[in-house]
């Protein structure tokens, strides 16, 4: 059974995916007290990456916006892995974004847009939040971007 934050998801023509597993050792969410923590989401979709590469050069910014969305997607999966109801969340804390950028590129900030933007659209206030887009060398798998997010929930 889904509840308004699942469909709220529906309504915008998106699926929960199920959480990624991890690649290496590490948990996908792990909860303190009432905040959860995700490790770094990479854009994984049925257990692929979609693209692969540096932004600015192999992928375009507008793809790797639409990547950091499917981060923060499987984000929620993830949140939803420890706190059993997205409909427990209280607000998003913190969205850490990171960009395997071409060494000219200087646009982290629209691509994590994408996570932010989309949290934003299925939270509403609740999806606003403190953020940082970081530009990187490489990440794991050669994947163009990783999301990793806080959120506080209403209840421990």
């Amino acid at each position: 059974m889904s509840g308004a934050v699942e469909a709220r998801i529906a309504e915008l023509g998106l699926t929960l995916p199920e959480v990624v597993p991890p690649i290496a050792s590490y948990q996908p969410a792990v909860q303190s007290g009432v905040y959860v923590y995700t490790s770094g989401q990479l854009p994984m979709v049925a257990g692929k990456l979609p693209l692969t590469g540096k932004v600015g050069a192999e992928v375009t910014p507008d793809e790797a916006k639409q990547l950091a969305a499917t981060c923060a997607l499987n984000a929620l999966a993830a949140v939803k892995s420890v706190a059993g109801d997205l409909d427990r969340i209280k607000r998003v804390v913190k969205v850490v974004g990171f960009v395997a950028s071409a060494a000219d590129f200087t646009g982290q900030p629209a691509v994590i847009n994408g996570a932010s933007e989309l949290l934003g659209e299925i939270l509403g206030e609740k999806g606003v939040h403190a953020r940082s887009a970081v530009g990187v060398t490489v990440l794991p798998l050669d994947a163009p971007v990783e999301v990793e997010v806080q959120v506080e929930l209403v209840d421990a």
